[in-house]
């Protein structure tokens, strides 16, 4: 039996205050981008992506290039998904869409090569391993033929893996392919509650999967993990994080369930009253918080933790962390170029999104067109804002001094709106705040997304914040 949680404890840096907690986990943005992409707006379209991106890359400079591909395709729908996804059997959907792939890919290529060298790839979804064996190489191959890649060794590549789809052989090819870094859905072992979000998945065949990347060289494995979704337990998540834990994945993530079936739909299909309570989500996340400490994970951020030899504790230590849509990351400042539908992409002080439905996506694409539908181009206030945003979020501290210098402002003049919010939190025992430096404290770590919430100035006159998920 799964002993109580405590109210209030500390841990390798991290204070867990259930009482604290429950007060002030709200709404809020994740702060994967800022402005975050709900103020992305059409005016921003190709002309102006491609004028950033012949301006972003002049005539003799190098910069690192990451790319990220949707497969929007999974076989079957798991409940709680909020990702843009297309839930069918039929394969020759795949191909068709890899078809465009081909001609976007031939579009964005040219504004790129010669001028820089990819350094990250992710493959995200829906579910990027429904495509087959062969789909996949001629994916890859594809785009190493527009591209240059950094060699594997050097380059960091992964993909997202559902292990219910996925035979050891698949993993030998990926790793054949060049990937070296997956993440596994899990969610949770509990059969009850694998039941309830339509996701069946057994520990063996997980295990299969995990077994096999490492025979194949990659070199990181993270596992996803989800608190607060219909029939989860204390007990119940105790035996999945243990399960996990022996599994020793050099990551886990644990996220939030965010409710939201206004926004999704696939989310009414869950019963409200099979969630578990705000106070009972606080005391599964404290568990895996316990658990993982003792098990010597280091707590990265938000949902995140690492191995103390893993990339991002190193960089975590090194104050060289940063964060982008796929999460934390070792790379500083990189660019982005997003692939297939509803992608998201950054280049220089600009960030743009494609359309979100395959018949968009297909129509543009078959009139020469990038598929773009939305975007914005960062004025210099939102570049600060992001960079402050950025230090909060991976390093726990903001150097005033050193925004100062580098932005060419007097912090107190400049964030005057900001002050008593900051000083509410200092208040609270969240940060310290002096002349020099911000510091959030172990008792704020956890609620890092209100603190970064401060210098958001788009939230000050906004709509109501259901939008966004909770922060814990």
């Amino acid at each position: 039996m799964t002993s109580p949680q405590p109210d209030v404890f500390d841990v390798h840096g991290l204070t867990f205050d259930k009482a604290l907690i429950e007060r002030l986990a709200g709404n809020g943005p994740r702060y994967t981008s800022y402005p975050t992409a709900d103020r992305f707006h059409g005016e921003f379209g190709e002309t102006e992506y491609r004028r950033i991106a012949g301006e972003r890359f002049v005539a003799g400079t190098q910069r690192p290039l990451s790319l990220y591909v949707h497969i929007p395709f999974c076989n079957t729908i798991c409940f709680y998904c909020a990702c843009n996804k297309i839930i069918t059997k039929d394969k020759s959907k795949a191909a068709v869409y890899l078809d465009y792939l081909d001609k976007e890919i031939a579009l964005q290529a040219p504004l790129f090569q010669g001028k820089t060298r990819v350094e990250q790839l992710h493959f995200g979804g829906g579910t990027p391993t429904f495509l087959s064996d062969e789909q996949l190489t001629r994916l890859v191959t594809t785009l190493r033929q527009n591209f240059d890649f950094a060699p594997n060794d050097e380059g960091e590549y992964s993909i997202e893996i559902d292990p219910r789809k996925v035979q050891p052989h698949t993993v030998a090819l990926l790793g054949q392919l060049g990937f070296n870094r997956m993440s596994l859905g899990v969610q949770d072992f509990d059969p009850d509650v694998q039941a309830a979000v339509n996701r069946i998945q057994s520990e063996a065949e997980t295990m299969v999967v995990i077994d096999a990347a490492r025979q194949n060289g990659f070199k990181s494995v993270s596992i996803d993990l989800i608190y607060g979704l219909p029939k989860q337990t204390l007990a119940g998540f105790s035996v999945t994080l243990d399960k996990i834990i022996a599994a020793r994945p050099d990551r886990l993530s644990i996220y939030n369930y965010a409710h939201l079936p206004h926004l999704f739909k696939p989310q009414r299909r869950i019963e409200e009253a099979d969630l578990p309570s705000l106070d009972a989500k606080l005391d599964i996340l404290s568990l895996a918080i316990s658990k993982l400490a003792d098990a010597g994970y280091v707590y990265i951020g938000m949902d995140h933790f690492a191995l103390p030899d893993d990339e991002l504790a190193i960089a975590q230590r090194a104050g060289t962390l940063h964060r982008n849509f796929q999460g934390y990351s070792t790379h500083d400042d990189i660019d982005l170029v997003a692939l297939g539908v509803s992608g998201i992409g950054k280049i220089g002080a600009s960030y743009s999104q494609n359309v979100r439905t395959t018949d968009e996506y297909y129509a543009a694409l078959d009139q020469g067109q990038l598929p773009l539908f939305r975007g914005i181009a960062l004025t210099r206030d939102d570049e600060l804002r992001r960079s402050l945003i950025q230090q909060l979020m991976c390093r726990f501290a903001l150097d005033i001094r050193a925004i100062e210098a580098e932005w060419g402002i007097v912090f107190a003049d400049y964030f005057a709106q900001e002050l008593p919010k900051l000083a509410e939190f200092a208040g609270q025992g969240l940060l310290t705040q002096d002349a020099g430096h911000i510091r959030i404290l172990p008792r704020g770590r956890l609620l890092v997304r209100n603190i970064a919430m401060a210098f958001d100035c788009y939230l000050r006159n906004a709509a109501p914040l259901v939008r966004y998920s909770k922060v814990i």
